[in-house]
């Protein structure tokens, strides 16, 4: 069984086609500047090298016939022709609370998912309009959501709600919905696994850590409590968001800067975050190399990223009441030795210890807890691609 996984953005679509078989990459790539001029594709063939291709995409559906073009292409090919796309799952941000889990799609569905623009203004349009073309283009093809808010759909009620007048919650849905959440279920699902432990009985917190983070805590394989909200600009500072703030900031941003409602919104999730603090970059490559030149404000964006991972790794091991384990996974956290030994530089007191050897790893799945620490530290990369495939699988297979 063949599975192309969808993940759309307004003008980007990005996609991977796992062979279920085996779990392996077949191919994969990017459709970028849809819509735009200068649109191309860069794909690549599982044991060959990327290639570019410029080609005029003006929308989401020409984008999706030259990813089955590249697919079926003599040179770059991995199959003989589209019917061998048995199913398409796709990377839905926000189901709201209409979806606790991944969901076959159909109209009913669509209309639950065009329901939630509201609460994800930037994200579901665009997951909407790559469900459509993938129906018009791959027509009879089952497909499946797989929504970023569904692991935390768990979080009891005590933690989502915000203490606003009930009445808004009920009005227009506004509490904590939580993101990343494929991830953090995947992530927790390898944790088990490594531990050779039900999952069942664990008590995680996953680190989410790229240039957008979240933390994560999970009990008993649920998610409990979410570090990101309303939005994804809640919690940790990021690569450009601020994470959370006083809400009171906002207003007197608006005031002080003369900002309007759209121009606050851009300098929260697009101009703060460690590029605001560092005034370098949103990468923490380039940040780390002015820390090292001797950019003050570079290293405050570093110890200001870590202790706040810090504060909810140790706030989170109080909700679920222990911990087994912690886990570090994306970009930053898979890669990035410096922030996970400043990470848990303290936390020593909750039996957190690492192998300063082993956590010089990057990129692969290992266990670098110190060999008397009483909590497992996990470095594991996430696959999102791969658990969409799974849900997809596991969907059409009942």
């Amino acid at each position: 069984m063949k599975v192309l996984v969808i993940n759309s953005g307004s003008s980007s679509l990005k996609y991977q086609l796992i062979d279920m078989t085996n779990e392996k990459v077949l191919a994969k790539g990017l459709c970028d500047r849809i819509g735009i001029d200068n649109s191309f594709l860069k794909h690549t063939k599982t044991g060959s090298d990327t290639v570019v291709i410029e080609k005029e995409m003006k929308n989401h559906k020409e984008a999706i016939q030259q990813v089955i073009i590249a697919l079926t292409d003599e040179k770059t090919g991995v199959i003989k022709n589209m019917s061998e796309i048995s199913a398409v799952g796709h990377r839905i941000v926000h189901g709201g609370e209409k979806f606790h889990d991944s969901v076959v799609i159909d109209e009913k569905v669509l209309q639950a998912i065009r329901d939630c623009v509201p609460l994800a203004p930037l994200h579901n349009p665009a997951n909407i309009i790559g469900i459509e073309a993938c129906q018009q283009i791959l027509p009879g093809v089952p497909m499946v959501a797989v929504f970023d808010t569904a692991f935390h759909q768990t979080l009891p009620k005590y933690a989502y709600l915000y203490a606003l007048p009930y009445e808004i919650y009920e009005k227009y849905g506004i509490r904590k919905y939580g993101f990343h959440g494929t991830s953090h279920k995947y992530v927790a699902q390898r944790a088990a696994a490594m531990l050779n432990r039900p999952l069942e009985e664990l008590r995680l917190v996953s680190c989410h850590l790229g240039n957008g983070a979240s933390i994560c805590a999970i009990k008993n394989g649920k998610s409990v409590d979410t570090s990101m909200g309303f939005t994804p600009l809640a919690g940790l500072a990021m690569g450009t968001r601020s994470g959370t703030i006083d809400p009171a900031v906002v207003s007197f941003l608006m005031e002080k800067e003369n900002m309007s409602i759209k121009e606050v919104n851009d300098f929260l999730n697009k101009k703060s975050g460690v590029l605001g603090i560092s005034g370098v970059s949103s990468d923490f490559r380039d940040i780390h190399e002015a820390a090292d030149a001797g950019n003050e404000r570079a290293q405050l964006a570093i110890e200001i990223f870590c202790y706040r991972v810090k504060k909810y790794i140790a706030e989170y091991s109080a909700v679920t009441g222990g911990l087994d384990a912690v886990i570090f996974t994306a970009g930053i956290g898979e890669n990035n030795s410096i922030v996970r030994r400043k990470v848990v530089e303290g936390l020593e007191y909750l039996g957190i210890e690492i192998d300063l050897e082993k956590n010089e790893t990057r990129g692969k799945e290992i266990d670098i807890s110190a060999p008397n620490a009483k909590v497992r530290t996990l470095v594991i990369p996430t696959n999102e691609e791969l658990a969409i495939a799974r849900e997809t699988v596991k969907l059409l297979k009942q």
